[in-house]
């Protein structure tokens, strides 16, 4: 099977998983806000294992103090408390979704046709200034329509839906806070010096490899929400 198959299967796989989620929170269970803890925690035993293993194996002229991997161990726990809270609000938690997977597929389709200059060569060979542009775009775009749809369905007529300006700023905030938090992974990964941090989700790396772009986002949203 060709890697490009195992991501469509993945991606599937987890499509399917957020749909029965959604099933389930109409029925008035809480479930999309459980399923963004379990990912969160996933993540941070995820890295948890790999520091471990980096631990064990390093060299000393490649050494990683101690204290970087604790603060990002520390951070990525914070990023549980954070899930949580936002969680609660499962129409918010749809709506970070949907701008985030917009930018992430966005920026790399158009950053693929297009090209042009990199961003920071040095943390991710792959993301150009070009991406980062269409993926705003693309998560600001996703942003509008859900409110469009939103509005719509609540009125119970298509032509009713009303466009929400607001949703202008969340939409560009939300992308660009979702590639930094890529850029930040690829940060980290590269001081650790590994490509992925799993091979659990086969085709996408790990959890943090495929939910990087929560890194910020989470935090941010919880902090303005206090």
């Amino acid at each position: 099977m060709t890697n490009t198959m195992k991501r469509i299967l993945v991606a599937g796989g987890m499509i399917a998983i957020a749909a029965i989620a959604g099933v389930l929170e109409y029925l008035d269970l809480p479930a999309l806000q459980w399923l963004a803890v379990v990912v969160v925690a996933g993540m941070a035993v995820e890295f948890s294992v790999c520091a471990k293993r980096k631990l064990k194996t390093q060299k000393s002229k490649d050494a990683i103090p101690t204290y970087y991997l604790l603060f990002a161990l520390c951070y990525l726990l914070f990023l549980v408390v954070a899930a949580w809270h936002v969680g609660a609000y499962p129409w918010l938690l749809v709506l970070l979704l949907l701008i985030i997977s917009a930018a992430d597929i966005g920026g790399w389709l158009f950053g693929s046709i297009i090209g042009g200059d990199k961003m920071w060569s040095a943390l991710s060979p792959g993301k150009t200034w070009s991406g980062q542009i269409a993926g705003i775009a693309c998560g600001t775009i996703a942003a509008v329509l859900y409110g469009f749809i939103g509005t719509a369905f609540e009125a119970g007529h298509l032509d009713h839906g009303q466009f929400m300006p607001q949703l202008l700023w969340i939409g560009i905030s939300i992308s660009l806070l979702s590639q930094y938090g890529d850029l930040a992974a690829s940060a980290v990964k590269r001081r650790m010096g590994i490509k992925d941090f799993s091979n659990i989700l086969p085709g996408h790396g790990g959890l943090l490899d495929r939910f990087d772009g929560w890194i910020f986002v989470l935090p941010f949203i919880w902090l303005v929400m206090i």
